[in-house]
């Protein structure tokens, strides 16, 4: 299904143009418009997926399949230092467009990109209620 609204499903039919890295009956993976740095690419499905959440089994792990092969040949293109990948779901959790997409981001030594959060404790009590509750269900 295709949502008429949504630009990443416009890009991902190719009815807008892109710098286009890698297509599949599935997929389209382009270079990001607005890099974090130098080769920030783009996984985009071709039928709309709001998020994580509404994609199907199958679909999800052909995307991770698909982000470890793009990471890897890029890697060998840019001469890169490492990867982030990262999937955002949700407005709280960074998300800007309701369309599932994996960014794909080089890094490369003193490149100054920021990805990251204050770093917590695992508290005794915390631990034991998640433990719990995912027993549960």
């Amino acid at each position: 299904m295709k949502d008429d609204n949504c630009i990443f499903c416009k890009i991902a039919a190719g009815e807008i143009p892109s710098a286009t890295l890698y297509e599949d009956d599935d997929f389209r993976v382009i270079l990001d418009i607005e890099p974090a740095s130098k080769g920030h690419a783009l996984i985009l499905p071709k039928e709309h997926y709001a998020n994580l959440y509404e994609l199907d089994d199958e679909l999800a792990a052909k995307a991770m399949v698909l982000a470890k092969k793009m990471v890897t040949k890029l890697t060998a293109i840019l001469g890169c230092d490492g990867y982030n990948v990262v999937q955002n779901n949700g407005t709280v959790a960074g998300q800007t467009v309701f369309h599932f997409h994996m960014h794909l981001i080089p890094r490369y030594q003193g490149d100054g990109v920021k990805l990251g959060w204050k770093q917590g404790t695992l508290t005794d009590e915390v631990k034991e209620e998640i433990l719990t509750k995912i027993r549960e269900k």
